[in-house]
């Protein structure tokens, strides 16, 4: 059981940073303005499906 959690947390590592690489990739946009809170959605979503994974997985 232990060994399936470790292969999942890489796995989940692994994508994280695919998807980080891809992001980093696409043409720059233009930046929101300083009301808009825009470009923290996506970093604040997945900090926290990161930390919901690991309360999941660690956590008994």
């Amino acid at each position: 059981m232990e060994s399936m959690k470790m292969k999942l947390f890489a796995a989940v590592i692994v994508m994280l940073i695919a998807v980080t690489n891809v992001a980093a990739q696409e043409a720059p946009a233009a930046a929101p303005g300083p009301a808009s809170s825009a470009s923290m959605f996506v970093p604040t979503a997945v900090a926290s499906v990161i930390a919901l994974s690991f309360g999941f997985l660690f956590v008994n």
